[in-house]
């Protein structure tokens, strides 16, 4: 067995990432490390799925709900702490688990980040300035045009991603995508990646299903008070956005809860995307049963 191992969790969102992570967690009396960037703000709890009470007691887990909505924090911060983290804990275990949904952050803590050439700051106010002038939609299209194979993989709502993109692309000359994994940071620890997957029509139906029990449960309420800041990065998110037009009047609450599950959808699309990339992945069953992915943990263990 490798010294030091961190098993990866991922999968699209509401499949169940969060109880396969805690059943390993507590096989292995190990600690949980969320790499879920969403769930990383106090504020943002029903919306983002965070685990319940008793789910949270069932293992430790890190970084959730450590960070104000009113707070910079970005995904090189997370990999920063995140790996002293991982430092401090693989002095007493020899196993984590990670899990999440955000590709981007499951990269930044497994393989590090990639070098990107000195950019032009002009051109990031250009690009903010015309997301606030004209839209999501022209900075999406732009990016088609520049970086099609990028676009495919990029949650392309979410306006931060799509500017870092188009400002690298733009004062580079060169497709944002064409910089990406150059090479792999060389980590002390071993990685085995867990992907947890469905038929698309289950997972939809998944989907669908957390949305309705989401606004049971108070989604409304929460983006209700958060509304006054619904300019920050944090609240672009799929479920908030779409209820903040509703409080804007530009749609009806049952328009907004169907563009919820719409874009969420959308959402696990894309995330599949970004996994599949992984050709070491395990990949298990939705309705996995828990010592079948145990066993498979335990075969790369002795390989």
């Amino acid at each position: 067995m490798p010294k030091k191992v961190l098993i990866s969790i991922i999968g699209p969102t509401a499949i169940g990432k969060t109880k396969l992570a805690i059943e390993i967690a507590q096989y292995y009396k190990t600690d949980i490390i969320s790499a879920d960037s969403r769930q990383f703000y106090k504020e943002m709890k029903i919306g983002t799925a965070v685990p319940t009470n008793e789910e949270l007691d069932s293992a430790p887990h890190h970084f959730i709900q450590h960070k104000s909505i009113l707070e910079p924090y970005t995904v090189g911060d997370f990999e920063k702490e995140a790996i002293s983290l991982l430092d401090n804990l693989f002095k007493k275990k020899d196993i984590v688990v990670l899990v999440g949904g955000s590709g981007l952050y499951v990269d930044a803590i497994t393989k590090g980040f990639d070098e990107f050439p000195d950019i032009n700051p002009e051109i990031r106010i250009e690009l903010n300035k015309l997301l606030e002038e004209k839209g999501i939609e022209v900075l999406q299209k732009k990016l088609k045009k520049l970086d099609e194979k990028y676009y495919t993989e990029v949650d392309i709502e979410n306006p931060q991603r799509l500017v870092r993109a188009l400002e690298v692309s733009i004062g580079s000359g060169k497709p944002y995508s064409s910089y990406l994994k150059k090479k792999n940071i060389k980590r002390p620890f071993k990685t085995f990646t867990i992907g947890i997957n469905a038929e698309r029509e289950i997972i939809y139906e998944r989907i669908n299903k957390r949305v309705d029990v989401m606004m049971q449960e108070g989604l409304l309420e929460e983006a209700k008070s958060l509304v006054e800041n619904k300019e920050l990065n944090a609240l672009q998110t799929v479920g908030y956005k779409e209820l903040f037009k509703y409080f804007d009047g530009e749609w009806t609450l049952e328009h907004a809860i169907s563009e919820i599950k719409k874009n969420t959808r959308r959402f696990a699309k894309r995330q599949m995307t970004w996994f599949r990339k992984n050709k070491a992945t395990i990949w298990v069953p939705y309705n996995y049963k828990i010592q079948n992915a145990i066993q498979a943990i335990e075969d790369q263990l002795n390989e």
